[in-house]
């Protein structure tokens, strides 16, 4: 089943039992945060608020839709008992699949059943919440499509950046300055002195939230690739006050323009790698100009913090996949690449046909001279499952030699200053360090003094393997 829009999806889970509906009251302060935060840290269902507290009967929140690897497998339109390895297969076939999107008329979009428009326009109308204690103010973008398009080369842009409400009709947020939405203002727009359009989308369909946290290639529309995943064209309509187009079955569209010569206050925040981002900082100002919205809306939420969540899981997803393509057409003998959520786009496992430092060095050279902000990349051997952090570990802690299987490289103007380890200087100055930790066997060993790992499958026969396999259940033993 394709999924159109986000109470499609929730259909699904009621039924697979990954949904739970709260009808008590909850309060936009922070509780319905801190319910969220809870149960991701238990890896419990996804959330729909019913009941919030100030707000008319039907106007919801929701949390968690792709916050476990299940949840991941049932929007992708598989078990939800599906393996990682599977899932990331599934999305690495499919991801390069273009299907361009169908335009559709205004009148049968969903979410133009109410419109705003003008000195009309009220964002306190909507229960944007406080997701956690000590937030600047209420997100309402959090989980969202954020759509800009560069006007030279008509290339449209889906991205997921955190927006704050500032006053009834203005928004402040903070993509950063490495974002292609930050390309695209600083291209076309700031050298002009023009306004640029955008669109905060709410309560889209699965895939295209989960897409907007891609690293998709510059000058590729992210759409054409979330109708391959989906197998069928994502439904777009255009926008009351600009010429971008947006998904149609949305809950709530957010139209406004970022100006170029306007900031206004934003943050703190707790961000994705499980801190708050520091304090009040200089955000971008968006001037909203509309919002269309279906009747009874629904907020989408991300609770970000200690992983998991929606966007620890679906980055995990959207960034190794693009590393391994990368890596090997970097020339690099990849087997697999694995982002554990865990390590929140930190932490990096790769796994390769051949290792030794000359190999290190090539991936290391792959991730800094590309701009590619992830800082700790452990590199495996090929007997080595990426997908299994006991085995990495394991690896890691035996086979990283730490005079020679460590390697690391300085740059600038360019790190990720929400990572939490630099300093206020560094992040000022976007100085950032990539670090390769070779956990692989030097490639000049004999096969005679390289150690026999040993685990069930490496240190016993063929023979034995199969005898054990074949006999297993007669051992009454339940694994």
């Amino acid at each position: 089943m394709v999924f159109n829009d986000h109470r499609d999806f929730f259909e699904v889970l009621e039924r697979e039992n990954e949904l739970a509906r709260v009808k008590r009251e909850v309060d936009w302060d922070g509780e319905a945060g801190a319910i969220s935060r809870k149960t991701f840290e238990h890896e419990g269902p996804a959330l729909l608020f019913e009941k919030i507290k100030d707000y008319p009967e039907g106007y919801r929140i929701s949390n968690g839709t792709s916050g476990t690897w299940s949840r991941v497998a049932l929007s992708m339109m598989l078990p939800k008992k599906t393996p990682i390895r599977k899932i990331y297969k599934e999305y690495e076939e499919r991801i390069d699949i273009k299907i361009p999107p169908r335009i559709a008329k205004k009148t049968n979009a969903p979410c133009k059943e109410n419109i705003m428009l003008g000195n009309k326009v009220d964002l306190n109308a909507f229960p944007a919440p406080i997701v956690h204690e000590g937030d600047g103010g209420r997100y309402i973008g959090t989980w969202d499509v954020v759509i800009n398009k560069d006007p030279e080369t008509n290339w449209t842009n889906w991205g997921m950046y955190r927006f704050m409400v500032h006053t009834k009709n203005w928004l402040t947020g903070w993509p950063q300055s490495t974002s292609q939405l930050a390309f695209i203002m600083k291209k076309s727009y700031l050298p002009y002195n023009k306004p640029m359009p955008i669109a905060v989308v709410l309560g889209t369909d699965p895939l295209s939230h989960i897409v907007a946290t891609a690293g998709i290639k510059t000058f590729e529309d992210e759409v054409d690739h979330v109708g391959g995943l989906r197998g069928e064209p994502v439904e777009l309509v255009k926008c009351e006050t600009s010429d971008l187009l947006v998904p149609a079955h949305a809950e709530m569209v957010i139209e406004g323009e970022l100006m170029p010569d306007k900031i206004a206050p934003d943050g703190p925040f707790g961000e994705y790698p499980g801190y708050r981002s520091g304090t009040m900082c200089a955000g971008v100002a968006v001037k909203v100009k509309a919002v269309t919205y279906r009747s009874q809306p629904i907020v989408t939420m991300v609770c970000l913090g200690t992983p998991p969540d929606d966007s620890s899981i679906a980055a995990s997803l959207t960034a190794a996949v693009a590393m391994k393509k990368g890596l090997l057409r970097h020339g690099v003998p990849v087997t697999d690449v694995y982002v554990p959520p865990e390590g929140v786009t930190h932490l990096i496992v790769i796994g390769v046909k051949k290792g030794g430092t000359e190999i290190a060095r090539k991936i290391l050279d792959y991730f800094t001279l590309r701009r590619i902000m992830t800082n700790k990349h452990i590199i495996v051997d090929a007997d080595v499952d990426v997908f299994n952090m006991g085995e990495v570990l394991h690896c890691f802690a035996t086979r990283c030699h730490p005079g020679r299987g460590i390697l690391y490289e300085w740059y600038e103007g360019r790190s990720n200053s929400l990572t939490p380890f630099y300093s206020p200087e560094e992040r000022k100055k976007l100085k950032g360090v990539s670090v390769a930790f070779d956990s692989t066997w030097p490639p000049e060993w004999e096969k005679e003094i390289v150690p026999i790992k040993a685990s069930f499958k490496s240190i016993y026969t063929k023979e034995t393997i199969d005898k054990v396999n074949k006999n297993w259940e007669s051992y009454g033993i339940k694994i």
